[in-house]
């Protein structure tokens, strides 16, 4: 079979996708559909602004679908009429069986995460809270349960100790761009000998979960020791944020998205939460075993900033202790 003749329909929505659909494209690979989500409204005047996939997709031409419900007769009978040989998903959405098992070369996935480790939706983010060195991206067939298909290749890179989950999500992205093409290059082939998770299983002593990361999982705990609170901040870093919270002397609660914090080398810590600053070019925060050097942030209600801007404008009183008063 020649590229121009595998069928192939692409389904993601983020950025995080744009790339894998891109190399498709630009090789010479025949995607007959697009599927991303519906437009979202967005920004001041909230106006429906389309996913990065479909602003990509329309400046090729490319034939796209915005499904509500993927179980909807008319979508499926539109998913149907495209006739893919395979389908590919990037970014996107848990799919109905009807869907993954329509093709005849079936329906794979790419995970930003070394399965079976890190199964979920927020495996870039939880790699890094959890302080591991090594991390990947996946490629595997769609089944029932949840990332848990048959591998087909996986790539590896390091964990940087600078990394957050934004520059690891950018060379994420870049590479599992490289290894989708090579998954397709492989299936278009015949050249692949997909492998149970069950075998890697066997060889791991602990299977970490990714689960989706809300609000309230990304208060700092300040009694934890600094190592930990560092990975925390990195991993959560810019999106969704890790916070921290203080009340004032009227009993208001604030709070205090931190986007980036340094271990620094201080006397014995204090009372964890506790501050140390000079009001002008450093704010210190006490964790277990140490301090965190606090370097960018931003207040509720205002625009991100590096500490020297944000303490030229706000001023902590001596007693303040950062925690939990939600």
């Amino acid at each position: 079979m020649e590229k121009k003749d595998l069928r192939i329909v692409f389904m993601g929505t983020p950025e995080f996708a744009v790339p894998s659909l891109k190399a498709l494209i630009e090789h010479g690979y025949n995607v007959v559909g697009v599927i991303t989500m519906p437009d979202k409204p967005a920004g001041r005047g909230y106006k429906l602004r389309p996913s990065a996939v479909k602003e990509y997709a329309l400046s090729k031409g490319l034939h796209i679908l915005q499904p509500d419900k993927l179980k909807n007769e008319v979508f499926l009978n539109e998913l149907k009429r495209l006739e893919a040989d395979l389908q590919i998903v990037v970014a996107f959405r848990m799919l109905p069986e009807v869907v993954w098992n329509m093709p005849s070369k079936g329906t794979f996935n790419l995970h930003s995460s070394l399965l079976p480790q890190y199964r979920g939706a927020a495996p870039i983010n939880w790699a890094i809270i959890n302080g591991e060195k090594e991390t990947g991206v996946t490629t595997f067939f769609l089944t029932h349960e949840i990332d848990t298909g048959k591998i087909i290749f996986q790539d590896r890179t390091p964990i940087e100790t600078n990394d957050t989950a934004e520059t690891l999500h950018d060379r994420l992205m870049v590479m599992g761009a490289h290894l989708v093409l090579k998954t397709v290059d492989a299936i278009l082939d015949d050249n692949v000998t997909p492998i149970p998770q069950n075998r890697l299983v066997g060889d791991t002593p602990e299977l970490k979960p990714a689960p989706k990361i809300f609000k309230e999982d990304c208060l700092i705990d300040w009694n934890k020791p600094v190592e930990v609170v560092r990975n925390f901040i990195r991993g959560l870093s810019p999106y969704p944020a890790a916070y921290t919270e203080w009340q004032d002397a009227d009993g208001d609660t604030h709070t205090l998205k931190i986007f980036a914090a340094d271990i620094i080398e201080k006397d014995s810590p204090g009372i964890p939460g506790t501050i140390d600053t000079d009001h002008k070019t450093y704010l210190h925060i006490a964790a277990a075993d140490g301090y965190m050097s606090v370097t960018d942030v931003q207040l509720s209600g205002r625009k991100r900033m590096d500490i020297r801007g944000f303490l030229n404008g706000f001023h902590f009183s001596p007693t303040t202790q950062f925690g939990s008063f939600s």
